[in-house]
């Protein structure tokens, strides 16, 4: 018998559990410490590299009990894909900066079409009407809670531009390295974390100072504020975790699609907690998005389906002609087997 797969840790349903939970609590936690009401922590650059250092510290440390394992990655392979996340990271905030809020969320909701696209040219993966009706679904939806306003800059456009071919080019990336390397999702993020962390660190505070005019060195870091940075960053640990096992156990248009969940979940919180606005136009996108999830959700199990089943007939196929080769090989005829039975 076959030795037995290794069961995941962790369910495919826990892994985008813990992906939202991570990402609207790490969401909010921002809100709070970077916004003008909270604690007016207005380094987004500089945080994301305190979240990477976090990453791989706790990578380093799970390496060093033997709690993980350490496989080989060409480092031109980390680099590369550490420039290219990096980009992804210092563009989405250049575009919020540079863009109105409204331009800005339909760049992200551009993100699915062109991993489509991506995945298509890059690994020739095609898609059936029910996903493509069910990506559009879920864009339109999202589309009609978020975006408000749409003004458009020459340089906005241009970061906008970079910012999603940049983040589609590295959600595709992750699951390619670890197909490629055979290498497990924290195990690829413990690689490539430190890379993402020195680099952010050391360039992070000067994209911040073009932000936002602001100089990380006269912040003032009170108590509160240090209890929410720590917070963000362990909360940092989770969500880049759980996303690079979702990548690479389904993805990068599975993770982007159903990730809009952390949109819908953003959104009521903000009513809950912050006393934001609900109108019945985010109702309504709500809806329609969680509709094209589930649909997404179910057209993508079908098409499993669809491709298992000739896989079993073929199966059953080649089992009947190697019974045929048996026989003959045995130089009795199944006929006469009977006849003489």
């Amino acid at each position: 018998m076959d030795a037995e797969k290794k069961k995941p840790m962790l369910s495919d349903a826990g892994a985008w559990a813990m992906n939202v939970v991570s990402a609207v609590g790490l969401i909010m936690t921002n809100k709070q410490l970077m916004s003008d009401s909270g604690y007016g922590f207005s380094f987004a650059t500089t945080l994301t590299g305190f979240h990477f250092t976090m990453t791989a510290l706790v990578g380093w440390i799970s390496n060093a009990t033997g709690l993980s394992v350490s496989k080989h990655v060409p480092l031109w392979e980390l680099l590369w894909f550490s420039i290219v996340a990096n980009m992804s990271i210092t563009g989405m905030n250049l575009s919020l900066m540079l863009n109105s809020v409204g331009f800005y969320q339909i760049s992200k909701l551009s993100i699915i079409p062109v991993v489509c696209l991506m995945e298509y040219f890059l690994h020739s993966k095609h898609y059936s009407s029910r996903v493509i009706m069910a990506v559009t679904a879920v864009a339109v939806g999202v589309g009609i809670c978020t975006v408000t306003d749409v003004e458009i800059k020459n340089k906005g456009l241009l970061c906008a531009c970079v910012a999603v071919f940049c983040t589609s080019l590295q959600q595709i990336t992750i699951g390619s390295l670890q197909k490629k390397y055979d290498i497990g999702s924290f195990e690829l993020l413990s690689k490539t974390a430190p890379i993402q962390a020195i680099s952010l660190l050391l360039f992070g505070p000067f994209a911040d100072y073009y932000l936002n005019g602001h100089s990380l060195l006269t912040y003032h870091y009170s108590m509160g504020a240090t209890s929410f940075i720590l917070l963000s960053c362990i909360l940092a640990v989770f969500c880049n975790t759980s996303q690079y096992l979702c990548i690479g156990r389904f993805s990068a248009t599975s993770f982007q699609v159903l990730g809009h969940m952390k949109t819908v979940c953003v959104l009521v919180l903000g009513w809950l907690l912050f006393d934001s606005a609900l109108t019945p136009k985010n109702i309504l996108g709500m809806l329609l998005a969680v509709v094209g999830m589930v649909v997404y959700s179910w057209a993508v199990e079908h098409e499993k389906k669809a491709k298992i089943s000739p896989d079993i007939r073929v199966d059953s196929k080649l089992d009947g002609e190697d019974d045929m080769l048996l026989e003959k090989d045995n130089g009795v005829a199944k006929p006469d087997i009977e006849l003489a039975r």
